[in-house]
């Protein structure tokens, strides 16, 4: 009908004979084209997109759309048979959705608030079904199979097939959202820390799943032209919500799936129209907005709309009513229709026009109200999910129109929805009979499980399918160690300092890792990310010397070809340069980062950004990543509030220890010297990779240039800790020094100064870690506390500073809650000096005084405390904030 209007609109100045021989040419097109589409429609796709290229090259306009009309993308003609049993799979299905919806409902009869989600899984279960029966494989060969991203609010129906399966017992089903019990729990979502041999991958936080699983697609691909792992038809399914959508993680790194090819990527956005609190879009349609951003994107995208039982009203429609009146409504009324009856629908949807009430006269308003959705219908889904998998080229996305609390009569498509998790009598009734559960009545109203013998028809057949594709899924592995870390020998280059030459702990690094690249067994499985600031942190030489990942190699020639560090693209490259993107780059880190267990290859990711731009913008995905057992290197570089010279407030870093310390996981360390990064680095390779450790590592480095000293006798083990003597003093120490990353410096210039000028010794120490200082304290005490009978244990703290005397100056380059995280042990003894507040664009001797870290500003927090405890002149103490130069009435810092 639209192509009618088009061509009216078209011919409005012509003749009629004119206009009729132009009708006439353009319908013997058409009549051509349709026999081209009959016989192949694929070769119907290439042939309009080869007219659109010629009438561009003609100077033709071509008006273009990024919807298409509300149907089913794939007609009725160009479907193939379903090629399951359909009664036993509906029987399977049912079963699984009983039990799903009992186990949410019964631990909120009994322990009220306990939570859990009923209808998200209500309306994707077929959706899951069809890919569990014919399409997820759990392997190929000895290879791993695909890759699932199910949607975190499903994880009831996920729990209830492996039930059926034997994977989790009826104790498990009992124990939902009861992970601290006597019998084994399950967790509330998809968590791989929780349930280790089960989750693969952490979804429920919005929009992390879908961004994790493109990167994902692009890390197997990486892997795949690299040669570590083989090349199979592994896919990468995604399962997202269309409220989840609006989440900017959801949709923002799209275009990376087009422009990399990932037709190994498949995206099922369960469009159920409704998320918490109403409709997704009241006043549109969710699916035409998102067929638009995909198409845009240059995805494939298959829309599954109506169910089969709609086949037969569109075959009785020769007018275009029936589709009209579907472009006619918006979301709002769709879930109104799927809230009410079928006299309603019949009233209000085909209603508005006489002759579509005459194609459904011969329905029941029983029928009508039964007229299914596209994504709870079997035979449409499979069709669907076959052209996603042989597409090639780019990325697919399926759009399944579906009815959240699908089956559910009492909160079937309504706004509460969401928040059902108990049903009353009659709703288990109405479920019982809905689905046909072979329950008593008492069983079914007290919502008990439903498991029936093992020799059943349809748990037959659901192992069976399951065999066909390799076993059972979700499954998480935990591999065979099979990763030897180099000795601390192979870093003795890194050890012994840099004689004269002033370098930075990132030029050291880089030099590190080029190493590192070279060793002979882990070199390969090293894994450079940066977003875009290579040059930043001088990573020339690494590009040139293994190559940029890109799939389709070097098309062109860069304009530095003629020198010795031009931009190397390849496609075998080793580093993953993700452009301006931190949460692309940290979707690469966590792929790599668990590739130990999903590919079972070890990598060993580096993700190096600028320090102020990780964590604060990446928190939630690195909560993610040590979810998920993530291992590898975060580097933080161009690190420090006062150190980061010139850029400014949004650019330097005062807080970026502060919280990584709060992912338990997470070791945090900053390093003053390249010594004490390469045991570090060294020791962590040794602990996450060769002993299994579900650790990872955030390192700060910085671009500071400054002379490197050899490591001394005896100070790994204090390294590795978090605090060792550093210098001592000349003479005997009044007061005890703490430093770490470049501060450390300025630190061992107040020591200097201190003895020079006021007769004051004292201890520099180096603390590489007060996070991790902190954590053995806490667990020392913590021991302590639970075993009152036993001698009482010493942490390594109090250990290590039993018999030193005075105060404590502890100055950092980050806030005064880094070192102050110390205070439950030294009490008193703790002055702490630190960059709380904005950083300004000066230099480093401006910024540093300004915050008042510098070694001046140590020199005269020391007297001031030794005056206060009554060991120096308290006048003199107040004069040498005069001498130095330090201004008593400036503004505090924190505030300025």
């Amino acid at each position: 009908m639209s192509t009618k209007l088009e061509i009216a609109a078209s011919t409005q100045n012509r003749t009629p004979a004119e206009k009729q021989d132009i009708a006439a040419e353009v319908a013997e097109w058409i009549e051509a084209f349709d026999q081209v589409v009959a016989q192949d429609w694929e070769i119907g796709a290439d042939l309009l997109k080869a007219l659109r290229q010629r009438a561009n090259e003609a100077g033709v306009p071509v008006a273009g759309s990024v919807t298409t009309p509300y149907k089913n993308t794939i007609p009725k003609h160009d479907e193939v048979p379903y090629p399951g049993d359909r009664n036993l799979e509906r029987r399977v299905e049912a079963l699984i959705r009983w039990n799903a919806m009992a186990m949410v409902h019964k631990q909120n009869k009994y322990d009220a608030g306990i939570g859990g989600h009923i209808s998200t899984y209500s309306s994707q279960c077929t959706l899951l079904e069809v890919g569990f029966n014919h399409f997820f494989r759990a392997s190929y060969g000895s290879e791993p199979g695909d890759f699932i991203y199910f949607q975190g609010h499903a994880s009831p129906g996920v729990y209830s097939r492996a039930f059926l399966e034997g994977r989790l017992t009826e104790d498990h089903l009992h124990n939902f959202r009861h992970e601290l019990r006597d019998t084994p729990g399950l967790s509330s979502y998809p968590h791989p820390w929780l349930m280790q041999d089960f989750w693969q991958f952490p979804t429920v936080s919005m929009g992390i799943g879908p961004l994790n699983a493109i990167y994902q697609a692009r890390f197997m691909r990486y892997l795949e032209n690299r040669g570590l792992i083989e090349k199979t038809g592994r896919k990468v399914w995604a399962f997202v919500g269309d409220g989840e959508t609006d989440e900017v993680d959801t949709l923002g790194a799209i275009s990376l799936g087009a422009r990399e090819k990932l037709d190994n990527l498949i995206f099922v956005v369960n469009c159920n129209l409704q998320r918490l609190d109403g409709p997704v879009r009241g006043n549109a349609r969710i699916i035409d907005e998102l067929e638009a951003v995909f198409r845009g994107a240059n995805w494939n995208v298959i829309k599954v709309l109506w169910g089969s039982d709609w086949d037969e009203l569109f075959a009785l429609d020769h007018t275009g009513l029936l589709l009209k009146r579907m472009e006619e409504c918006v979301d709002g009324d769709y879930q109104r229709f799927k809230a009410k009856d079928g006299a309603y629908l019949r009233e209000h949807f085909f209603g508005k026009y006489p002759e579509l009430l005459k194609i459904v006269e011969h329905k029941t308003d029983e029928e009508l109200a039964h007229l299914h959705r596209g994504g709870h219908d079997p035979i449409k889904i499979y069709n669907a999910y076959k052209r996603a998998v042989e597409h090639k080229g780019g990325p697919t996305v399926i759009l399944a129109h579906t009815v959240k609390g699908y089956g559910i009569a009492s909160a079937q498509s309504r706004n509460p929805t969401h928040s059902e998790k108990k049903l009353t009598d009659e709703g288990l009734a109405a479920f019982v009979k809905r689905f046909d559960i072979p329950l008593p009545e008492t069983a079914a109203l007290n919502a008990d499980f439903y498991k029936p013998a093992d020799d059943d028809a349809a748990l037959q057949y659901l192992h069976a399918h399951r065999a066909a594709l390799g076993g059972y899924l979700p499954k998480r592995e935990i591999p065979a160690k099979n990763f030897d870390a180099p000795a601390i020998d192979f870093f003795k280059g890194w050890l012994g300092g840099s004689g004269s030459r002033a370098i930075s702990t990132t030029m050291g690094f880089v030099n590190m890792l080029n190493g590192m690249l070279k060793h002979p067994e882990i070199g390969k499985l090293i894994v450079p990310i940066i977003p875009d600031e290579g040059r930043t942190f001088g990573f020339e030489s690494v590009m040139k010397a293994v190559g940029i990942y890109a799939p389709e190699g070097q098309k062109y020639i860069p304009h530095d070809a003629d020198m010795l560090l031009s931009y190397n693209e390849k496609k075998n490259g080793q580093i993953l340069e993700e452009g301006i993107t931190e949460a692309g780059s940290m979707a690469s880190f966590t792929a790599a980062g668990t590739a130990y267990t999903n590919y079972r290859v070890p990598t060993v990711p580096f993700y190096l950004y600028y320090s102020m731009f990780g964590f604060q913008r990446i928190g939630d995905m690195a909560w993610a990543f040590a979810d998920s057992r993530g291992k590898g290197f975060l580097m933080g570089g161009t690190a420090g509030r006062t150190t980061m010279l010139g850029e400014g407030l949004q650019h330097q870093d005062g807080h970026s220890p502060v919280l990584s310390g709060t992912v338990p996981t997470c070791i945090t360390y900053d390093p003053a010297f390249v010594y004490e990064m390469a045991v570090i680095v060294q020791d962590g390779l040794r602990r996450m990779y060769q002993e299994g450790e579900n650790v990872f590592y955030y390192l700060t480095m910085y671009n500071e240039d400054y002379l490197q000293p050899a490591m001394p006798e005896g100070v790994t083990e204090g390294i590795l800790k978090g605090l060792y003597k550093y210098q001592p003093a000349a003479g005997t120490a009044v007061a005890q020094l703490f430093g770490s990353g470049p501060i450390l410096n300025e630190v061992v210039k107040a020591q200097g100064i201190l003895a020079e000028k006021y007769g004051v010794h004292a201890d520099v120490w180096s603390v590489p870690s007060y996070n991790e200082v902190r954590r053995e304290a806490l667990s020392v005490e913590r021991w302590n506390r639970l075993h009152p009978a036993e001698p009482e244990r010493k942490s390594y703290l109090a250990t290590l500073l039993d018999g030193t005397a005075g105060p404590i100056i502890a100055a950092s380059d980050y806030m005064k809650s880094l070192p102050d995280a110390l205070s439950p042990w030294l009490q008193s003894r703790l002055v702490t000096l630190g960059t709380d507040g904005f950083g300004r664009s000066d230099n480093r001797e401006h910024l540093r005084r300004h915050f008042e870290v510098s070694a001046e500003a140590i020199v005269g927090a020391t007297l001031s405390k030794l005056a206060r405890e009554g060991s120096f002149d308290p006048k003199a103490a107040q004069q040498a904030f005069a001498d130095l130069g330090l201004d008593t009435e400036i503004k505090d810092p924190a505030r300025a």
